[in-house]
């Protein structure tokens, strides 16, 4: 028997993912930032094992973060319990949420695998660390499922799930773009400053947990400044080389392969997602100049506070985790001399995205639109802004509202 709460929101567009795996060979790992949703995942897809019939006695659940489990802190403890847990023919479903807290787990995950007939799931909140072990003992035998904080039609769910929703849209994205995604925030009919209290909260736990901890990070200030630096340019591109020369104009020398470090253990702990140039004519990644987007807009708001020159880039990272969140590859584009928002690749399909605030202005209008003209192949376009009102399409190239397009079920 499990202990979890009763009401959960079934987030069917993860769990229509790993129904394709169950009972699949491959191990499954399900990543994502702290407090992302990822043990509810875990629970609701215990109740579609149920379901399938399977016994719970043949399914293994082990959150290892609770103090029950404080003992399963090495590979051959945790190999020890399942295996005394396993006392029957047939195969057991193994649930292991935030396995990186056990050391050396991979090597009993790989003695399971070999040892009996399992099928497994694993949950994990530092990618960095999941990756490199899972590359050395389980390469090729695993797949990804990345869970990310809620999207706009989640949210929605959630309000109405929770009987907090109104029936104004646009009020609703507003307290969307204002709250942002992650699920405890939208629970109960929080005030902001309490909102933002539990964000960060959050945030100070993967700093603390999946960065400086696992990182071995000392210099924790010169950590928060790198950080700082990073979320007041998001939507900008940059580079580790811009963080050190910014530092040095401050009079604050920091080593470049330093910035580097700390930009890799915040990607790690998904505070961050690099997104890479694409070079539309020439067809390649370019190394220079990239972007990064937070895992939810919230860390922004709850560490930095608002600012209202940065409505821009909170608007681009919603769009980039929502492209994210329906499977593309995303890519800042770059055409000759110009600069494309995103360019998104899914399978056959592609996007072409800009962003902005409002077109205030003709010049506003020919600004954003202007990168997307010359692009002529067939595939969608689109200028995004926050205007209620106008919605023209020039040239193809489609203007909608970002909560429209947040809410389209196909583009």
């Amino acid at each position: 028997m499990w202990l979890y709460p009763k009401k959960m929101i079934k987030r069917d567009t993860y769990i229509d993912k790993i129904k394709k795996f169950i009972g699949k060979p491959q191990i499954k790992i399900i990543t994502g930032i702290r407090r992302s949703g990822k043990s509810t995942v875990l629970r609701l897809l215990i109740d579609e094992l149920t379901q399938r019939g399977v016994n719970q006695n043949q399914i293994i659940y082990i959150n290892f973060e609770s103090f029950a489990n404080s003992h399963l802190t090495q590979a051959k403890s945790l190999y020890e319990e399942v295996k005394s847990r396993i006392n029957g023919p047939g195969k057991y479903y193994l649930l292991f949420d935030e396995v990186q807290e056990v050391e050396n787990w991979e090597k009993a995950v790989n003695s399971f695998l070999v040892d009996f007939d399992t099928d497994i799931y694993l949950t994990g909140s530092n990618s960095h660390l999941l990756s490199s072990e899972l590359s050395t003992f389980l390469a090729g035998r695993y797949v990804e499922i990345p869970i990310y904080t809620l999207s706009f039609t989640e949210f929605l769910d959630f309000k109405n799930s929770y009987s907090l929703a109104g029936s104004n849209q646009p009020a609703l994205f507003i307290e969307y773009l204002r709250k942002g995604g992650f699920p405890v925030i939208h629970t109960s009919d929080y005030d902001e400053e309490t909102a933002d209290q539990l964000v960060r909260d959050i945030y100070d736990s993967v700093i603390l947990r999946d960065s400086v901890q696992r990182h071995k990070i000392r210099d924790i200030e010169l950590l928060n400044r790198v950080i700082r630096y990073a979320f007041d340019n998001i939507g900008n591109t940059f580079s580790g080389k811009n963080v050190a020369d910014y530092f040095k104009s401050q009079q604050r020398k920091i080593d470049l392969n330093t910035v580097y470090n700390y930009l890799h253990a915040l990607e790690g702990a998904f505070i961050f997602y690099r997104v890479s140039r694409y070079d539309l004519k020439g067809k390649e990644i370019l190394k220079t100049q990239e972007k990064f987007y937070l895992a939810d807009i919230s860390l922004l708001y709850a560490t930095m506070g608002y600012r209202d020159r940065m409505i821009a880039g909170v608007l681009e990272n919603l769009v980039f985790l929502e492209l994210k969140r329906r499977g593309y590859n995303v890519y800042v584009g770059k055409l000759d001399q110009r600069e494309i928002d995103f360019v998104a690749e899914r399978r056959e399909q592609k996007l072409y995205i800009q962003v902005a605030y409002k077109l205030e202005s003709p010049e506003t209008i020919d600004r954003e639109f202007a990168p997307l003209l010359p692009i002529n192949d067939h595939f969608p376009k689109y200028v995004i802004t926050m205007d209620e009102f106008f919605k023209d399409t020039i040239q193809g190239v489609r203007h909608v509202h970002i909560s429209n397009f947040l809410l389209a079920e196909d583009w």
